[in-house]
Order: structure tokens, then sequence, then C-alpha cells
């Protein structure tokens, strides 16, 4: 069942490319909604111990002469993730219900990305999964190039640039484990014994490729670049699903496959997250365009998922699987506001010129939801935010202690920078009784539509759910994380 989110959204890109301009939106919208429903309804019907072992879902042979097959897999980190695509994906078609200019080609380069993600997430082939990987590329670029605004020819050009420089690496590692292993099945390779001298090397050339994607310091700046330039659903997709693709891949492949060289580099690992969630959490506090500083906070907030991988353990780990489906929610919702809410009805992320509106008189339902979205982001207590980087904060204890404190301080700088960011862009930063004087009317402004009111509840709801009740995805996040080999 799981297998038809690939081949209902990828239908779903066509007919919206080739059927009249006027339906487009709403194919969008029923076959991202399709996809969700499956995910829930496999999420619900699954038994949690069935979600434990990476158990096939689909396999075909595709080119035997190589050991290529059509295989897809399911278990319980793979499900998370296709949940969060799902829910991402409704809410980015919601938000970009108005979208008028060249609506068919939108949609289908929107679908495109989002049937591109869900095979990665399915992906039991190395070579399915990397084709699946490199697919997103494309829309990637085109979605920032046309219907994007700042920089959008030369964010587009970077984040693809990164992207195919990190798909090498990638590539080459599948290669040394192809030959090596002698299977591109990822199930019959992570029961093969690598020699330890070829892991030594392997590990770090596929964990990097991967890591490009997920923003891993330094090769973190395609990112907030590539946010600022993209349209809202650009950006929207980019943090929510996208850069999990590559914390995922990295996960699934280069820490299984090579367990010895993950626990080699697995300090330097740590040592870069800590830095990327400190370095990126400082830059945002220096930032003027409210894209930029919500680019740079995804940076800081993946660094907390690759720091939970650095603890090899099985709670730090499972911490970071609910830190990707957590940021990919809150990041979503954060750049929803800030790109449609905000910068459609007053045409600028200038958080100087934003200061001066009030918008919380102007748009009250757009800064409840970012006050919302600012908590979770911040990890206040039942908030997503809060359940997975107190996870991963216990589970690195365990493993490097002194990270703990140093992340921390990471912790402390993104409050900042977001307490910030709602200060000026919807508080200002005058005296209220001389601010109303100068306010511009509300009337003015768009009200926030139906769509947007829809998406950012979805959203919402996701974030508090998991926040308030995060048993309900570690049950089946930590069975799935305990089979994996790399384990100490």
């Amino acid at each position: 069942m799981m297998a038809w989110t690939i081949y209902l959204t990828f239908a779903g890109a066509v007919l919206a490319l080739v059927l009249p301009r006027v339906f487009s939106r709403w194919i969008a919208l029923l076959t991202t909604t399709a996809g969700l429903a499956l995910g829930v309804v496999v999420f619900v019907g699954t038994p949690i111990a069935d979600l434990a072992h990476f158990r096939t879902i689909v396999s075909v042979p595709w080119v035997p002469a190589l050991g290529m097959n059509y295989h897809l897999a399911l278990d319980g980190v793979s499900l998370t993730m296709i949940l969060v695509t799902g829910i991402s994906a409704v809410s980015t078609v919601l938000f970009s219900w108005d979208v008028e200019h060249r609506q068919n080609e939108f949609f289908f380069w929107l679908l495109l990305v989002i049937a591109g993600c869900y095979g990665v997430f399915l992906s039991a082939d190395l070579f399915l999964l990397f084709v699946f990987y490199e697919l997103v590329i494309v829309p990637k670029y085109f979605i920032i190039a046309i219907f994007g605004s700042t920089n959008k020819e030369y964010g587009a050009m970077k984040l693809t640039l990164y992207s195919f420089f990190g798909g090498m690496l990638v590539f080459v590692g599948i290669l040394v484990a192809y030959v090596s292993g002698g299977s591109l099945d990822l199930n019959q390779l992570s029961q093969f014994q690598f020699s330890p001298q070829l892991q030594s090397w392997a590990f770090p050339v596929l964990f990097l490729g991967f890591a490009v994607l997920a923003g891993i310091w330094p090769l973190h700046t395609w990112a907030p670049t590539g946010h600022a330039a993209a349209p809202t659903a650009g950006s929207m997709l980019l943090a929510g699903i996208v850069m999990k693709l590559g914390s995922y891949a990295a996960l699934r492949v280069a820490m299984n496959l090579f367990p010895q060289g993950f626990h080699m580099w697995s300090k330097w690992i740590a040592v870069l997250a800590v830095i990327g969630i400190v370095y990126a959490a400082a830059v945002a506090l220096r930032q003027r365009d409210l894209k930029f500083v919500i680019g740079y906070s995804s940076v800081s907030h993946m660094g907390f998922v690759l720091l939970g991988f650095a603890t090899a353990n099985a709670l730090g780990v499972s911490g970071a699987v609910l830190q990707m489906f957590s940021h990919g929610v809150i990041a979503a919702l954060l750049f929803a506001v800030a790109g449609r809410m905000i910068y459609r009805r007053t045409h600028t992320r200038e958080l100087d010129a934003l200061s001066g509106m009030n918008l919380s008189y102007a748009m009250p339902f757009a800064a409840f939801t970012f006050v919302v979205a600012a908590a979770a982001s911040m990890g206040i207590p039942g908030f997503s935010g809060f359940a997975a980087e107190i996870t991963i904060l216990i589970g690195a204890w365990k493993t490097y202690p002194i990270a703990v404190w140093i992340a921390g301080a990471g912790i402390v700088l993104v409050a900042a920078f977001t307490l910030r960011a709602l200060k000026l862009s919807f508080l200002g930063h005058k005296d209220f009784r001389e601010e109303v004087t100068t306010i511009t009317n509300p009337q003015e402004f768009n009200p926030i539509t139906i769509p947007e009111k829809i998406g950012a509840c979805i959203l919402m709801v996701a974030t508090v759910a998991i926040g308030l009740y995060p048993k309900l995805l570690l049950d089946r996040i930590m069975p799935a994380v305990e089979t994996m080999r790399f384990l100490k």
C-alpha cells in the first residue's frame, strides 16, 4: 500500500502538467492528501513489532544483469519520514493555493520533489535510492529559478552545485559498496562485513556526500541562500523534507553499512554538529532578513540531528529521527508565515521595516501562528522540538557530555534570535501608543485565506501532538533503530 505514495504523486505531477490549469491545484491537493492518508492508515494499521525491521513491500527485478531491483521496504524510521513528508506536502499545497504564474508547471515540479522524497524514504536498493535522491535536484532547481525571488538564479545554482557535489561523493560510496559487497540490496549489504580499512575511508565519503544536503557545517551555505531565494512552497519543502533526505540516507546507508568506519569518525561528526549548532545560531542572531534568520535556524537545528547520530546509542539516534520529523514541521510553519503570510502582504522581509508595522494588530492569526512556531523552535515543553532535543541531549550526555554543554549554549542563542525575530516582525520596537498613529491600516493587508489557515493548523497540530505525546512516534522509531548494527 505504501508504494502507492510514489505512484499517485508521480501520476498527479503528470496530470497537473497536462490538464487545464484550473485543475492543477486541486490535483496537487488530492494527490498530497492521498499520500498523507496512506501514511496515516499504515501508521495506525501496522503492528509496532512489524516496524522493527526494514521489511520488503515491493521487490521486482529492474536490471538483473547488474543486480538492480525495484525494491521498496518500510520500518519505523522510514514511516516517520513518510508522515512528515505527507504533512509538509499537504500544507505546502495549501499555502500555494493562489499561485497564478505558470500554475501547471509549478505544481508539476512541486509534486516531482514530493514523489522523489517518498522514493528515497522507501528505497531498499542502493541504486534506486540514488535515482530518487538525484531526481529531487532537478525540480528543486526549477522551483527556485522560475518562481523564486531574491537572487533566485544564484540561489538555485548554488543549491544545485552543492547537491551534485554531494551526489558525486554518494555515487563513489555506492560503487565501493557494490563492488565490495556484491549487491545493491540494503538488507543484504547491512549483513556484509566490509574490511575496516575500506570502512575508514568509504564511510566519510558516503556520509559527507549525504550530509551536504542535511546542511552540515561548513558545507551549509547553500541552505540559507536557497531558502531565501525559493518561493514559500520551495522553502517549506526544502526545510521540511529535502534536508531530511540527506540525514535519513546518512543513517540508513552510510552508518548502517559501514559501522566500524562510523565509530572511527563519530567524534568528528559530533564536533561538526556542535559547531553547526552554535555557529548557525550566532549568525542567525545578526541577520536582518527574516527568511535568512529561519534559514540559519534550520542549519542549527539540523546540527542536533547530526549530534544525535554521533551518540551511537539508541536514545540519541531515535531523538535525531524525532528531530527530523519535528524540524520538518516547525521549519515549514516558520517559512509559511515569513514567506506567505508576511512577505506576500507587506512585500518586505526586512526586520527593521516590519518592526514599524505592528503586524500583531494587522494580522493576528499570523502573529499567533508565528508565536506557536517560535515556541516550538525554541524547544518549549509541550512542542515537538522539546521532545526531540531533550532525547538527543540525554543520549549525547552518555557519550559526549562536553558536547551537551556546548549545544546548551546553542539553545540559548536559538532562543535569542527567535525572540528577536518575533519581537521585530510582529511586536515592533516602538511604544505601541506611538505606533498606532503611524501604523498601516489593517484593512490594507489582504486577510489570511482559508487554505493558509488550514495549512497552518495542520502543522501546528502536528508539532503540539508529538510534543505532548512523543511516545506515538518513539515507539515506532526505537525498535527500528535498535536493529541497526552501528549501535554501541
